[in-house]
């Protein structure tokens, strides 16, 4: 196997695969270094009560491969489908075990170039201006350009006086045996918290859930980091008073004291009021960050959200570091909270677009695009056909859209997908006089999800509250007109009541010129 390669990517896990997919397919020179012996190790571990959270919807009424992916949150991007994950599991939220063997069938299948049992030791600058990957057993790698799909691997451990006592999400133990009639506190909020709390229910005495902030639901914001429906039951014994509680508090101290942990803490919703109380057990369900320590200080990354990911630039990029990219999980830095980049169903149409960014930038090799006569209709009629079959901007709403470039003078349109929406206006296309982006995206409201007045009025397209198609006009990097697309119950935009408004708005700016200073026009 080639130690000097183009491309040089750090972990087998789905991002890694999904990428070497993409390259293997341009035969491209790259290689994969994984530590274990297999891909996908992550998930022989995590989640540590081995139910996926991500959806694996079946039955889904449509014949068509590119809708059905919108529902399909584990397989990867590939031409296969004998590789589609139904083919693995049938259940809604199928356990981990199978998502390792998915893994390791994709990395056969595509013969990918992987060099197992390859643990980074340090990462440096080579004397070309690209990059040596130093492997624990002395073995030396080399690419020109760098791209690490790690995730999120090292665990994050609370900073206060006594944390040393508290047990890590990572690693401790999952028997619910071992805390018959227990006090156990978990500090955290997120899904990994709430797992485990499900785990204990039937034997724990008592179980806290503490963080300062408040819990937020994904039904509520539309990001599936959130707290999961699935993962929510623990509430149900909180507020029915059965002995467990939600706790908004910032832990301060955890001392230890004849066998019990003595935790310091102080409310957030009670002006200041400070408590003991007394645990068997100390949980830390207090998530992941990037791990830099492997990096020479000549390339170590700038990092972001507390050191949770590193900074970014419109393409994945390091943002200190040229020829350092960033694939996977680790792309969530750049929507983190947001859209989905911190999942497969998100990061695997990232990885596409980045694999486009990669032949674009290195290989002078132009973005896939599909050339139409420049008339409203054909730009109604494809614009309306992607917004009801496309997988990724439907998944990652608002970050990935597709793009239209309008060359009036030959009155042709070029059609993009999978690009990135801030890439196109800030160095995709930023150079063109006249183009749109086309995107999902969720509204903005408050209160309660069940209960939203909806306007049917078309016209009121921008004030639309869940998912729904957005258009806009773009001269150079100025936002020159906006169209809502009214949203629909079936996500159905084929209809007249959608269709009619679009391509009477396509009328008006095909028939227009952009003044210096235009006023952006909401349609």
């Amino acid at each position: 196997m080639k130690s000097n390669v183009d491309y040089l990517i750090i972990g087998a896990g789905p991002a890694g695969l999904q990428l070497g997919y993409f390259l293997e397919k341009q035969q491209r020179d790259y290689l994969i270094l994984e530590q274990s012996d297999s891909p996908g190790a992550f998930f022989k571990t995590f989640p540590r009560h081995r139910m996926l959270i991500s959806i694996n919807k079946v039955h889904t009424g449509t014949e068509n491969p590119e809708v059905k992916y919108r529902w399909d949150w584990n397989s990867l991007l590939c031409d296969d489908e004998a590789l589609l994950f139904k083919n693995y599991s049938r259940r809604y939220f199928p356990d981990a075990s199978v998502l390792v063997q998915y893994l390791a069938d994709f990395a056969a299948r595509y013969e990918l170039n992987i060099a197992y049992n390859t643990a980074v030791a340090q990462i440096s600058r080579d004397d070309a201006g690209g990059f040596r990957v130093t492997a624990a057993d002395g073995r030396t790698f080399t690419g020109k350009r760098l791209i690490v799909a790690t995730g999120l691997s090292k665990s994050h451990v609370p900073d206060f006086p006594g944390a040393e006592w508290g047990e890590l999400y990572s690693d401790h133990d999952v028997n619910p045996e071992k805390y018959i009639d227990k006090r156990v506190l978990i500090v955290g909020k997120g899904n990994s918290a709430f797992e485990t709390a499900e785990n204990l229910v039937e034997t724990a005495a008592v179980i806290h859930v503490c963080a300062p902030e408040t819990l937020q639901f994904a039904w509520q914001t539309h990001y599936v980091g959130h707290l999961r429906a699935v993962n929510n039951n623990f509430l149900d014994t909180y507020q029915l008073k059965s002995q467990n509680a939600l706790v908004d508090a910032t832990v301060d101290k955890i001392e230890k004291q004849g066998g019990k942990l003595l935790v310091h803490m102080t409310y957030i919703h009670a002006k200041g009021q400070t408590a003991v109380v007394e645990y068997d057990h100390v949980i830390f369900c207090t998530g992941f960050h990037f791990d830099s320590s492997i990096f020479a200080p000549e390339c170590k990354p700038e990092l972001i959200y507390m050191g949770k990911f590193p900074a970014q630039t419109a393409e994945w990029e390091s943002a200190n570091v040229p020829g350092l990219y960033f694939a996977g999980t680790l792309m969530h830095g750049c929507d983190y909270r947001r859209t989905m980049s911190g999942f497969i169903h998100g990061f695997r149409h990232n990885i596409k677009s980045l694999a486009h960014l990669f032949d674009l930038k290195y290989h002078n090799t132009p973005w896939p695009n599909e050339e139409l006569v420049a008339t409203p209709h054909a730009l109604c009629n494809q614009v309306i056909e992607q917004v009801n079959i496309e997988s990724a901007m439907f998944l990652q709403p608002g970050f990935l859209c597709d793009v239209v470039v309008v060359d009036e003078a030959n009155e042709v349109a070029n059609y993009y997908t999978d690009v990135r929406r801030d890439y196109a206006v800030s160095m995709g296309f930023n150079d063109r006089p006249h183009y749109y982006t086309i995107s999902l995206e969720y509204g903005h409201f408050e209160g309660n999800p069940f209960d939203i007045e909806r306007d049917p009025d078309p016209d009121k397209g921008h004030e639309a509250a869940y998912l729904h198609p957005v258009i806009r006009r773009y001269n150079y990097d100025q936002l020159v007109a906006e169209h809502h697309i009214q949203d629909d119950l079936e996500n159905n935009f084929y209809k007249d009541v959608y269709v009619k408004p679009v391509l009477a708005w396509f009328e008006i700016q095909l028939a227009s010129r952009v003044p210096a200073e235009a006023e952006v026009v909401m349609g």
